[in-house]
């Protein structure tokens, strides 16, 4: 079977990935029942780099950027290129040239289970960026990949169209088929964690609030002056 680059990607409205960008990573994964979290290795090249976007997934051999190029095509403004490799692999496989190419058609992002290169350049254009390594080692261009396909990516899957929220706390993936379901949840957990906040601010103690004094006891654990 030839390996497909697949044209037509259905999207979720902007305001709908605005809403889950700016609830963020941690309050959306805990909102959908903690599924989508890629793995903790994956980490952003830019200290201050948020975004949100829906996929545009790409699967790459080893030390290859081809598809990487071929996936640029079908980016439309806002979205975020989500690439994997076939095996393990912390090869440099973007950099700022790239980058530059990514930006001008719109891409908002990179999620990379790979390297990348030129970090210095990526902090200075601001290119948010999460990746599993950097490296200097470079790539070639010479093996078939695919775009817009459903690939894993650091542990989670991504599809065309996912919706991709990464902070300084990771990187999740939302199904597009619930993300309206996942921001309302998510709105409702930040609101209910703003009232938490105000509590905890005052001096509450976490052990009243969140009733965990019975959880203690449940477990044995007494309260002592001093030990015997």
């Amino acid at each position: 079977m030839k390996p497909p680059i697949v044209r037509k990607v259905a999207r979720v409205g902007a305001g709908l990935v605005k809403s889950l960008g700016d609830l963020g990573v941690a309050t959306v994964h805990e909102a959908q029942a903690r599924p989508g979290l890629l793995r903790p290795y994956m980490r952003q090249v830019c200290p201050t780099a948020k975004a949100a976007g829906s996929a545009i997934p790409g699967s790459c051999h080893p030390g290859d950027n081809l598809m990487i190029h071929a996936a640029i095509e079908f980016c439309r403004e806002g979205d975020i290129l989500v690439v994997s490799t076939s095996s393990e692999s912390t090869d440099g496989m973007f950099g700022e040239l790239l980058a530059e190419s990514a930006r001008a058609h719109g891409v908002a992002g990179l999620v990379i289970d790979a390297g990348v290169r030129d970090v210095r350049d990526l902090t200075e254009m601001q290119f948010p960026v999460w990746s599993k390594a950097i490296s200097a080692q470079g790539t070639v261009k010479a093996t078939a990949g695919s775009v817009n396909v459903p690939i894993v990516c650091a542990g989670a899957t991504v599809r065309p169209g996912d919706i991709i929220v990464a902070d300084a706390d990771g990187v999740v993936v939302v199904r597009r088929d619930t993300a309206a379901e996942v921001a309302r949840l998510a709105a409702e957990r930040f609101a209910k964690e703003q009232k938490s906040r105000e509590r905890l601010k005052s001096g509450e103690l976490g052990l009243d609030f969140y009733g965990l004094r019975a959880k203690l006891s449940e477990l044995g654990v007494r309260y002592v002056d001093e030990l015997d």
